[in-house]
């Protein structure tokens, strides 16, 4: 029987047998027992499934990581340790020192130095493409040598809305899949798969987890992208991998199995980045009321954003969701139950303003953090691009007057009246 979204955020990855755990267990162990030296050599040659170090596979981390597959629509999924490297996983599994990159410019600042600077420093070189670029301009993009689109569903903090059927189609007339990293909106409000996307990732520290307890990461595969009909592209899915016994990745696990399976037995087994099984049962709690709170964040979120646009002291307010909003069309397209609680606003009088205005907030903290059960704010100006000039900050589209508010699950009247009194003090 096929559970709707609702059903899966709280029953999809782990079925308790008769006598089993009703709660996902937590196996807090690195390594698996087994009776003869040739039972571990078939999952060493992938001949078999099973545990043998929890470096690459945990049965906990596996329980959860189907949950999140199961909830975005896809065939397999993965847990990392971070949303950083979920990332880069997606895209060192496919791109190689010579491959290339087409990625929206407007995705947050850590992914994009991820791809900018360190991917380069490995020979994977980018073209960054504005959101809003037509489709002659995004074709034009592409190289013989791109091996992989990527985008956010909505960007942090800039709140842009991906057209994702535009980026799918384009990557697909050249050939390679689209990653799309689907954070703020969850699969609760859009999944990016139905609408074209091949690969999508989590950071699963912000709204999945829900409560600021563990950072982690997720990735889910389609199963819908041919790497065999593309195999000139994609070498390290489509020839034998020498590092493990030969073994040919798209003809041994197909389009359904293929993609994660390299990304675990390969990328994780040589670098690591992998969940705890302890984050990986905090991060179950989390999905298991996902569904109950996205609306909760989504109606904060909507409130305070019309509030903002009410105020003198407001230059602009982003929210894709708000009437006027430059994404407004492509957020009731792809977002019909809303995207997410995080709102981004201009001050008047800049980075002083911000200070000013964000100092005299009592309910909203100042963290570096967002889609929180707990409502928080940030100035980037003042934080996390406090060593950039007025003029960077605005080559960057982030003006020193910037406040990025990601809205909890409090009362949206309290939220307000916090806003109110925090306006009341600039005065």
């Amino acid at each position: 029987m096929e559970y709707r979204l609702n059903t899966r955020c709280v029953q999809a990855g782990y079925t308790p047998g008769g006598g089993e755990p009703r709660q996902i267990p937590i196996i807090q162990s690195t390594t698996f027992k087994y009776d003869t030296s040739e039972d571990m050599g078939k999952l060493f040659d992938l001949e078999a499934s099973g545990y043998f170090y929890s470096r690459l596979q945990n049965p906990t981390c596996d329980m959860v990581a189907a949950k999140i597959a199961s909830l975005e629509g896809g065939a397999a999924g993965m847990l990392t340790s971070s949303g950083q490297a979920a990332n880069f996983f997606a895209l060192f599994n496919i791109c190689e020192c010579g491959s290339h990159i087409v990625a929206s410019s407007s995705i947050y600042g850590g992914t994009f130095n991820l791809i900018a600077v360190t991917m380069a420093k490995m020979g994977i070189e980018a073209t960054f493409v504005s959101p809003d670029c037509t489709e002659e301009e995004l074709s034009a993009a592409f190289k013989d040598n791109t091996r992989a689109v990527f985008g956010e569903t909505i960007a942090n903090p800039a709140l842009t809305v991906l057209d994702i059927e535009k980026f799918a189609k384009a990557a697909h007339a050249h050939g390679v899949p689209l990653i799309v990293d689907n954070t703020f909106p969850t699969p609760v409000n859009c999944r990016p798969i139905e609408w074209g996307a091949d690969i999508v990732t989590h950071s699963t520290t912000k709204y999945m987890d829900g409560h600021g307890s563990c950072i982690g990461g997720a990735i889910v595969d389609a199963g819908h992208f041919d790497w065999m009909a593309h195999a000139d592209k994609f070498p390290g899915l489509c020839t034998p991998d020498e590092s493990y016994h030969g073994i040919t990745y798209a003809e041994k696990f197909g389009k359904e199995g293929a993609f994660i399976t390299k990304c675990t037995a390969q990328l994780m087994r040589d670098f690591g980045c992998k969940q705890s099984p302890q984050d990986a049962y905090v991060l179950n709690l989390g999905l298991e009321s996902l569904h109950v709170r996205m609306p909760r964040h989504v109606e904060n979120g909507q409130a305070v954003a019309e509030y903002l646009q009410t105020r003198p002291e407001v230059a602009h307010v982003s929210y894709p969701t708000l009437k006027g909003d430059k994404y407004y069309e492509l957020a009731a397209k792809y977002l019909p139950n809303g995207g997410c609680g995080v709102v981004s606003f201009e001050l008047k009088g800049g980075r002083a303003a911000a200070e000013k205005f964000m100092k005299g907030l009592k309910l909203a903290a100042i963290e570096t953090h967002v889609a929180d059960a707990r409502t928080c704010c940030l100035n980037p100006a003042t934080s996390t691009h406090r060593q950039m000039t007025e003029e960077q900050l605005n080559a960057a589209g982030i003006p020193a007057g910037l406040v990025r508010m990601s809205c909890g699950l409090e009362d949206k009247a309290d939220l307000i009246a916090d806003l109110e009194q925090a306006f009341a003090g600039m005065a």
